[in-house]
């Protein structure tokens, strides 16, 4: 996956009221924990895996996130959740 975003129809929310983050899908929602929707609020299609990773990584002070992004972003776009938006 080179520039990763949402898939069509999803989109990434916080429930003030539940206090959590989601994924909102047409079928229903999904919860997230707070660095899976840190991951995703960088998949905005204009950003490069890399990019993302690196975000990641200073933000963490330096930790490696490389292989823990990439499983979540394949899990995500096992199921549709995520897609890549090209070169």
């Amino acid at each position: 996956m080179r520039r990763p975003r949402l898939g069509v129809g999803v989109r990434l929310r916080y429930d003030e009221v539940r206090g959590e983050h989601l994924l909102l899908v047409p079928e229903g929602a999904v919860r997230l924990n707070r660095t899976a929707a840190e991951v995703l609020e960088l998949c905005d299609g204009r950003r490069s895996l890399e990019q993302i990773i690196g975000t990641l990584a200073a933000r963490y002070e330096g930790a490696n996130v490389g292989a823990d992004v990439g499983e979540l972003l394949q899990a995500m776009a096992d199921r549709g959740l995520v897609v890549d938006a090209g070169p």
